[in-house]
């Protein structure tokens, strides 16, 4: 065991550290490295490099904003081919909703090398899609899709997304054993394993089609007690006709036709009669179909793998623009991104927030001058109409004393 284990262990410290792909927007060619979709039929928003209304840096900041509301966004770029067989795949980036988005994706796609990235669109098959959608309250959550032989599959928890308007590092791991993680802010918010926490795989075991529940199966706790009867008494109806109800004095029988006293709740009435319940002397319990194994089940140590990653992507729709994408991050190794992800999205986040706070200070300030301004120029239009209607007494006054 011992030996395993120092093998398993020295296995992974073989695993040369690689950082596949990276992009900081630190400078201003970034339109010669990304291409812009040009898919018929979408009205595509364009990008713009900016680091926003605050920053904590004004140059590490940058990054690709959406421009226009109510528009598909397509842009991807390519690099080295590389396959994340027997190695960790750490996809990570930076996403700042500073509009405070109520309809849009904020995710990006990986695909192969088999992308048209002139042509790229909803339907553009992918190998991933990861980062938050958001659309009104009751969507704000973390996609993670992987494609596994041609079909994209759903994570089956859910991984609630951040909402604010302030820088987020999102981060994707997907191990070699299987297994994954997502973090946000460079804490883990959601772990599992890719077998049980999607349906990439038919399920191990299935109901036997065989079984079926024995007719003289009782899967009742209670029944009604045979021994109870219902009163002689129970029987009463509903409504009643108002026995303090007299016929109007004005009442004409030809007139208004047969008189009859309105209906009341019946202060007898008991609803409908039901025995009372006991035990179940024959109670089995629920019965429990029996599972066989599922034939159509083959186990793949490799769901994890692709054979080759070849280029990211934003495909997008947002209704209100102004979300700034930042940081990409495509590696191997774990604890670089984690360091990568502190140098680069940590090192601004808190003089944003506080930016943002100075803003905001600066605002009520000024919304509170304005209001004070509004209040006394009413005051002062008040006063002037006051002086207004003393002239005018005053010159009735007048008039009135020349008549005299």
């Amino acid at each position: 065991m011992k030996i395993f284990l120092f093998a398993a262990l020295l296995g992974a410290s073989l695993v040369e550290s690689k950082v596949f792909f990276e992009e900081k927007f630190a400078d201003s060619d970034w339109e010669s490295r990304w291409v812009q979709s040009e898919h018929k039929g979408k009205e595509f928003g364009s990008f713009k490099l900016t680091p926003g209304k605050f920053y904590g840096d004004a140059e590490k900041d940058k990054g690709l904003q959406t421009s226009q509301d109510a528009r598909f966004y397509g842009l991807s770029t390519k690099f080295t081919p590389f396959s994340n067989k027997d190695t960790p795949l750490v996809v990570q980036f930076s996403i700042k909703h500073e509009q405070n988005i109520d309809c849009g994706g904020g995710y990006l796609k990986v695909f192969d090398c088999s992308l048209d990235q002139k042509d790229m669109h909803g339907e553009s098959p992918y190998l991933m899609m990861f980062g938050p959608d958001i659309c009104g309250p009751g969507t704000k959550k973390v996609h993670v899709i992987f494609n596994y032989n041609g079909k994209n599959h759903l994570i089956k928890k859910e991984v609630r997304c951040k909402d604010d308007v302030f820088s987020h590092l999102y981060t994707l791991i997907v191990k070699p054993d299987n297994t994954y993680e997502v973090l946000i802010d460079n804490e883990k918010v959601q772990s599992g394993e890719l077998e049980e926490d999607w349906d990439i795989l038919p399920p191990k075991k299935i109901k036997d089609p065989e079984a079926k529940k024995p007719d003289d199966w009782d899967d009742r706790p209670t029944i009604a007690d045979p021994e109870d009867t219902k009163p002689e008494d129970w029987d009463q109806p509903e409504h009643i006709p108002d026995p303090d109800a007299t016929k109007p004095e004005d009442w004409d029988d030809e007139m208004d036709g047969e008189w009859e006293p309105p209906m009341i709740d019946n202060p007898d009435y008991k609803g409908e009669w039901k025995p009372k319940q006991i035990d179940n002397p024959d109670y089995k319990g629920p019965w429990v179909h029996p599972e066989i194994g599922n034939p159509e089940y083959t186990p793949d140590p490799e769901i994890y793998k692709y054979d080759e990653i070849c280029a990211i992507g934003l495909d997008l729709w947002q209704v209100k623009s102004g979300t700034i994408f930042d940081n990409f991050l495509i590696t191997n190794d774990i604890e670089e991104a984690k360091k990568i992800g502190e140098e680069t999205w940590g090192a601004t986040k808190d003089a944003a927030k506080k930016m943002k706070e100075e803003q905001d200070e600066e605002e009520r300030k000024k919304a509170e001058e304005e209001a004070k301004t509004a209040e006394a120029d009413k005051e002062e239009d008040d006063d002037d109409e006051d002086l207004d209607d003393e002239d005018d007494d005053d010159l009735e006054n007048e008039r009135d004393h020349d008549e005299l």
